[in-house]
């Protein structure tokens, strides 16, 4: 939009805040490392988005609060109650989410989303941080008993929130972090899962998170007990809950851990034709980390109501104000100092496509991850998936082969074949935007459709 429009927004909001009988303003830092946080002040006019940042940013103490917040980093000014000005040049819609980089600035107009105040801090520090020299990250994070950090890519609806719940390891975040010369640690105070179908069967450590202080949003209830329905999905399927990281019992506080010992991409495939697990080289790894693969899930985006399949480059593309190759050489150094095991883990769909085969399950995706942090399959006999090159473990403990071979499991042996190769010749097709800035052996990582 040209800055004519920026001043008519962020003046719209202005002007919205002074006829309002109450404003909510919340100070918190976002980034755990002392040396790189930022001081973020939210202005609102919902007591339920004020409470929603309180849980997603760092909550500073008494005397932090007091002396620390002076000089303001980034300011977001949520007047999301008030539409935009659709006639306005660059808006189009009642809705418009606007970040000045410049006048460190974030402003809302005509939704009421409170996911826009914690993805509007992200995209920020996907601008700063790596000029600190730090690399920022789509991705959950948690520590084994030994001190082993494990860092999960991917988009929403891959299962990040879910796998990074561990009862067996500490939580340092589910969704944003920053890899900085001395590890890494979370951007966030709080955690915000997606809560569609939740039980304490299924993700107890989530499910027990919800209480006093926790926000729900597009939730239904009984009004009469005020028992929530965790099934109702009449206003979406985008269902979410937000909470402080100490509502988890095993979190890490401060959420800091050290340099990655596994790094995993999380990806739905609606294809069918990705194994449960693979582990990748230093090439595919900076390959399929710059073509971000998985399916949009129904749920987090208007309109999409089946699975999709889509590229989004460092599992993130939505919030990289810079380009993904600066982050993906960023990773590269950081992997390759500090030798990482990097792997690629199919959540979605085994059996078949969407629509003929079934989700895989979240009882083995958790065994997979639970072989790789005992360190079963670092060295364990591979076979090669053809096209993509991909390593693909013989056997994993607990796993059924056939699921581990994914085209043991479907019905139509030369589908799959055709399937997998459309599949490939879609992340080539996808890759050539990025070809020029790559390096060859980069490419040669990629699908080989010959």
């Amino acid at each position: 939009m040209p800055p004519s429009t920026w001043i008519i927004n962020k003046q719209r909001a202005i002007d919205y805040f002074n006829n309002c009988p109450y404003l909510y303003v919340v100070d918190g830092y976002a980034g755990w490392d002392t040396r790189y946080r930022m001081k973020i002040r939210v202005i609102t006019t919902r007591a339920y988005h004020a409470l929603f940042m309180h849980n997603m940013l760092i909550r500073p103490t008494t005397e932090e609060l007091a002396n620390d917040f002076d000089n303001i980093d980034f300011h977001i000014l949520n007047a999301g109650e008030f539409p935009a000005d659709k006639n306005a040049p660059g808006v189009g819609s009642s809705t418009s989410v606007n970040v000045n980089l410049k006048e460190r600035m974030m402003v809302i107009l005509g939704t009421q989303y409170a996911g826009e105040m914690k993805k509007g801090v992200f995209g920020v520090c996907h601008y700063f941080m790596p000029k600190q020299g730090v690399v920022s990250l789509h991705a959950s994070a948690n520590e084994g008993p030994k001190g082993d950090t494990t860092l999960l890519f991917g988009l929403s609806g891959t299962g990040k929130t879910t796998l990074s719940a561990d009862p067996t390891r500490r939580l340092i975040g589910d969704d944003e972090h920053c890899w900085s010369d001395s590890g890494i640690f979370n951007i966030e105070g709080g955690c915000y899962a997606k809560c569609i179908n939740l039980s304490p069967e299924t993700e107890p450590e989530i499910f027990n998170a919800i209480k006093f202080g926790s926000v729900l949003e597009n939730v239904g209830f009984n009004p009469g007990s005020r028992d929530v329905n965790y099934a109702d999905i009449s206003l979406t399927e985008n269902t979410r809950c937000s909470y402080p990281l100490e509502y988890i019992p095993n979190v890490k506080i401060p959420a800091i851990g050290g340099h990655p010992k596994n790094v995993i991409f999380l990806t739905c495939d609606a294809y069918g034709v990705l194994p449960p697990v693979s582990k990748l080289t230093p090439e595919q790894t900076m390959y399929h980390f710059m073509s971000g693969y998985t399916a949009k899930v129904a749920g987090t985006e208007i309109g999409v109501v089946e699975p999709q399949p889509t590229f989004s480059a460092c599992f993130g593309e939505a919030f990289l104000p810079l380009h993904p190759s600066l982050y993906a050489k960023m990773l590269a150094e950081k992997l390759v100092k500090h030798g990482a095991n990097c792997w690629l883990i199919n959540t979605g769909w085994s059996g078949g496509k969407y629509g003929i085969g079934k989700r895989m399950s979240l009882k083995i995706t958790r065994k997979i991850l639970e072989e790789i942090h005992a360190g079963n399959l670092d060295n364990a006999p591979t076979r090669t998936l053809p096209i993509f090159g991909l390593q693909v473990p013989q056997s994993v403990n607990g796993v059924p082969n056939e699921v581990i071979w994914p085209k043991d499991s479907w019905g139509n042996k030369e589908e799959y074949d055709n399937t997998l190769y459309k599949l490939g010749k879609a992340f080539v097709e996808n890759f050539k935007k990025y070809e020029k800035d790559s390096a060859s052996e980069i490419k040669k990582a990629g699908p080989k459709l010959d």
